[in-house]
C-alpha cells in the first residue's frame, strides 16, 4: 500500500472517529482526532503532509458538522502550520514531551474554536474546552505507537 492512500485512508478514518455521534455529556472530553491524525502526519512526513490536507480535510469536516463553511478549515490548517513550525523540535521529544507541547497546540486552537463559534453566536464560551486537549495529549503517546507500528508492518517507511 503506498503511503499516500495509507496516509489518506488514516485521515478518513479519523474524519469518521470526529463525527462519530456520542452522548451530549461526553462531548466536552471528545478528543480531536483529525487534528491528532494530522499532527501524526506533519511530525512523521512534514514534506508531504501540511496545512493544505488541514485545509481539504477541515472542509470535509464543516460539510459534515454543518457549521460555518471555513470554520474546521481555517482550526485545522492552523494547528498543522504550528505542528510544521515545531516539527524538528517535536520529532526530538519524547512521547511524553511532545502531549505536553501538543496539549498547548490543541488548548489554543480549542481556544480559537471556542472564539469563533462565539463571534458567530452559536454557543457561550466555557473553560471546559480545555479538556478535550488534554485527552488529546494523555492519548498522544499511544496514538503515536499504534499508528507507528501500523505504518511500519504495512512497510511504509
Amino acid at each position: 500500500m503506498p503511503l499516500r492512500l495509507f496516509t489518506w485512508a488514516t485521515l478518513l478514518l479519523a474524519l469518521g472517529l470526529q463525527v462519530m455521534p456520542m452522548p451530549d455529556a461526553w462531548l466536552i472530553w471528545r478528543p480531536n482526532w483529525l487534528g491528532m491524525m494530522l499532527a501524526y502526519w506533519c511530525i512523521v512526513t512534514p514534506s508531504r503532509v501540511g496545512v493544505f490536507y488541514g485545509f481539504i480535510f477541515g472542509l470535509f469536516l464543516d460539510l459534515l458538522e454543518g457549521v460555518t463553511f471555513g470554520h474546521n478549515a481555517l482550526l485545522l490548517s492552523l494547528m498543522a502550520y504550528l505542528v510544521l513550525l515545531l516539527y524538528q523540535r517535536l520529532r526530538i521529544y519524547s512521547l511524553w514531551q511532545q502531549a505536553g507541547l501538543l496539549i498547548v497546540i490543541f488548548g489554543l486552537i480549542q481556544l480559537l474554536d471556542q472564539w469563533l463559534r462565539l463571534m458567530f453566536g452559536a454557543s457561550v464560551l466555557h473553560i471546559e474546552f480545555v479538556y478535550s486537549a488534554i485527552v488529546v495529549g494523555v492519548l498522544w503517546p499511544w496514538w503515536f505507537t499504534l499508528i507507528n507500528v501500523i505504518r511500519r508492518q504495512l512497510t511504509l517507511v
